[in-house]
């Protein structure tokens, strides 16, 4: 990736904002003196970028911590409910595209893809009888695992499109085709995310890694693997959208290490459902 792209990513991510269908909630729930601090935590804990500025503010007020917070609420809690409520109400401005410019992905079903693959990981998770208290990192990591698409597609829209397109036409996975068209994938702007907000633990390797399974060495593999195999479930189960039409199998053993087949879907494919849609009405203003 070129070094003037990294600068954009870097001015970008500055004031990148939360999703629309979050905005809305959380200058309502800011404005109503009956609202509860668990009613922001879950507008919260349902937006990948809101999540994300959680997590860097942790990571720069607590430097030097044993273990990286990737557990929400014990984030929200460190970091104090007024300091959480701040920073949502600075990032809750919905931002409209000019009419010449639209967006690269649809926001919204890019949202239910990503909430999709956050609750599939943690009940995929749940399935392999991982601890509870563990569980919400897993969910943390799905919901989270794509957000390096959210700068790509607003700086190089054109070429994201593009490599859409491409990805459908040969039925080949869309990081295949940013590689091609773009030069680098949402990856790549991943990590830069990761670096520059200091993402560090599972959710970082997560979205950094979720495309090279097999070239990953960390502690971490195992909400890596399972992040894997929950963004395949979303994809395949047509659970909203992020670019994937034609999604390629999991990684090589992914689904050996897991000890689970694509069956599994059809399993967890009605929770799943019903969970979207009950974060949908929640998040009606």
């Amino acid at each position: 990736m070129c070094e003037e792209l990294e600068k954009d990513v870097k001015k970008y991510i500055k004031n990148m904002p939360s999703f629309s269908i979050t905005a809305a909630k959380v200058l309502n729930i800011c404005n109503n003196p009956q609202s509860s601090p668990s009613d922001l935590n879950r507008v919260v804990s349902l937006d990948p970028v809101l999540s994300a500025r959680v997590f860097r503010l942790i990571s720069s007020a607590y430097d030097g911590l044993a273990r990286p917070v990737t557990n929400l609420v014990r984030a929200t809690i460190m970091l104090g409910i007024n300091t959480v409520k701040n920073m949502a109400l600075s990032t809750a401005i919905p931002v409209k595209p000019a009419a010449d410019n639209p967006p690269a992905l649809d926001m919204d079903e890019f949202w239910r893809h990503s909430l999709c693959t956050g609750l599939a990981a943690k009940l995929i998770a749940k399935k392999r009888r991982v601890e509870n208290p563990l569980l919400e990192e897993y969910f943390t990591a799905g919901l989270l695992h794509d957000i390096g698409k959210i700068p790509a597609g607003a700086l190089k829209a054109d070429g994201f499109l593009e490599a859409m397109e491409l990805a459908g036409q040969e039925r080949i996975d869309l990081y295949q085709a940013e590689e091609r068209v773009l030069k680098f994938d949402h990856c790549a702007v991943g990590k830069i995310i990761v670096d520059t907000w200091r993402l560090e633990g599972a959710v970082g390797d997560v979205i950094k890694y979720h495309h090279s399974c097999p070239e990953y060495k960390g502690p971490y593999r195992d909400i890596l693997y399972t992040v894997a195999l929950a963004n395949r479930f979303s994809s395949v189960m047509e659970i909203g959208f992020s670019g994937d039409r034609y999604p390629g199998p999991p990684a090589p053993g992914v689904l050996k290490y897991l000890a689970l087949g694509e069956d599994i879907f059809e399993e967890i494919g009605p929770v799943v459902k019903k969970e979207i849609e009950e974060a949908s009405l929640f998040l009606k203003p």
